[in-house]
């Protein structure tokens, strides 16, 4: 046989047929083998030597015929479902990486053995909706976390809606399905409530969620951070990493732009009008707030933010900046609130001119303050 085994290979066996020389022969031979550098003949010969190797006593000779053949997609489907069924050690990296095993294969895994190798087959670099319903039905912690961790796992909407039932506390599952390259709507907005302050950032950046939420989660977060009440656990993005993240993952829409701003976030209007026009911060608030007519239109064409929806830009930068906090208790809400009465009022038709849906939101926002600060009066009175 040519490549890696030689006559003084085996020679030496035959003279000392120990476990190091027979792990050291069994790489070799499966490493030949999978180089497909063998005549016909030849691979029969390595395909029996494997098979006689994969019932070696020694778990080390078997482990290395695994670990060599893992990754090889012309492995012979009985050798492939003779390793998967050893010992972890031997096992699992088949298991994982193996792509000769068949759904059935991996059905059979799950359904037979134990965690280790569930959560192999949880690991592979691609799983299918069927295996991944077998692997939540499992309810196992750790199988469940390497599952959702997975990108290359294809999950149902049945199964996440399971995966939430089951762990919706869990820390480990929510990172897993957060950090995930796409979620479901209706998974994403559960999810909401379910996870930490940290995780929440991620999960607006990362995933698309109804307006509304996503508007409330990027105010919320920044109003606590504003405020000071977030407690070091919860360590969640500055405004900077917050906005590059929507930006990344194409989250940074005009319309919450438009509601962070008509709320009296500036800064967040600020910063994410330097993200979309690639200008530097300083250079990106000198045009918003150019005291001449040219500036603000200027950046906000290079942002490419809707021309519709600039005159709302402009009437809200203006509000700011005749809005001021007035140092009383609630002082902030005061401010939002103002700065929503005098940018609604400052338009004749919000509904016409910000969007129904915007015009519906900062409405209901506006009505949600009028009811707090009549209560804290009422309050006040007693």
């Amino acid at each position: 046989m040519r490549q890696t085994l030689t006559q003084t290979d085996v020679r030496r066996l035959l003279d000392e047929p120990s476990a190091a020389n027979r792990e050291e022969t069994a790489a070799k031979v499966a490493a030949a083998y999978s180089a497909e550098a063998l005549s016909e003949d030849e691979r029969h010969i390595a395909e029996d030597i494997i098979r006689v190797m994969t019932k070696d006593t020694e778990v080390m000779v078997r482990a290395a015929l695994a670990e060599n053949l893992k990754t090889y997609s012309g492995l012979s489907h009985d050798i492939a479902v003779k390793l998967a069924g050893d010992v972890d050690s031997v096992a699992l990296p088949v298991i994982q990486f193996s792509e000769v095993l068949t759904d059935d294969d991996l059905l059979e895994i799950v359904r037979k053995e134990g965690t280790a190798k569930q959560t192999a087959v949880a690991g592979r670099p691609h799983v299918s909706e069927q295996v991944s319903d077998a692997l939540v039905e499992t309810g196992k912690e750790d199988v469940v976390v390497a599952l959702v961790g997975n990108d290359g796992a294809s999950i149902s909407d049945k199964s996440f809606t399971k995966v939430l039932d089951t762990f919706g506390e869990n820390e480990r599952v929510n990172a897993g399905m957060v950090g995930r390259t796409k979620l479901p709507m209706a998974i994403a907005e559960r999810l909401v409530n379910l996870v930490s302050e940290k995780l929440r950032d991620e999960l607006v950046a990362q995933h698309e969620l109804p307006n509304d939420v996503a508007t409330d989660l990027i105010l919320q977060s920044r109003e606590r951070a504003t405020l000071g009440l977030l407690s070091p656990n919860d360590a969640i993005m500055d405004v900077h990493a917050l906005i590059a993240q929507l930006h990344k993952n194409d989250r940074l829409t005009p319309s919450i732009i438009l509601r962070a701003i008509c709320m009296g976030d500036i800064e967040f209007f600020e910063i994410s009008v330097a993200v979309l026009s690639r200008l530097p911060l300083g250079a990106a608030r000198s045009l918003i707030h150019d005291e001449g007519a040219l500036g603000l239109p200027a950046i906000l064409d290079r942002a490419r933010l809707p021309e519709e929806m600039q005159p709302m830009f402009k009437a809200a930068i203006d509000v700011a900046k005749e809005t001021e906090y007035d140092g009383g208790d609630n002082d902030r809400d005061r401010f939002q609130r103002k700065m929503l009465e005098r940018v609604l009022t400052y338009m004749e038709d919000p509904g016409e001119e910000l969007g129904e849906e915007n015009a519906e939101y900062l409405l209901d926002r506006l009505c949600g303050f009028n009811v707090a600060g009549k209560s804290q009066e009422t309050r006040a009175e007693t």
